[in-house]
């Protein structure tokens, strides 16, 4: 009885590795194909580069939004031109600092 019993135990263990074995194969060729695309697919530059990437899309959206706004502002409700131009001249320069000083993350 313990004969048998090792018997198929045996069996039911050289089939377990026979199944390891070939899922250990259907794995490596897995990698290496992703190996071999991954060197052969180009590699495109960081989304996440120069100075607008340190913010996400929302707060980029609200820079725009609101500088729009305050253009919009500027040209509806002052009369002079020369004002005018200065004012948004103004604000073009300022708008750094100003993004620093209300999107800043460091604090």
């Amino acid at each position: 009885m313990s004969k048998e019993r090792a018997r198929r135990r045996a069996a039911r263990e050289a089939q377990l590795e026979r199944e390891r074995a070939v899922r250990r194969r259907r794995v490596a060729r897995r990698e290496r194909r992703r190996a071999v695309m991954r060197r052969l697919t180009p590699r495109w530059p960081s989304r996440r580069a120069g100075r607008l990437a340190r913010h996400t899309r929302g707060e980029r959206a609200a820079i725009v939004g609101l500088t729009g706004v305050a253009l919009l502002g500027i040209w509806v409700f002052v009369d002079s031109l020369a004002l005018r131009l200065a004012l948004v001249a103004l604000l073009l320069l300022g708008l750094p600092a100003i993004v620093v000083l209300a999107l800043d993350r460091r604090s």
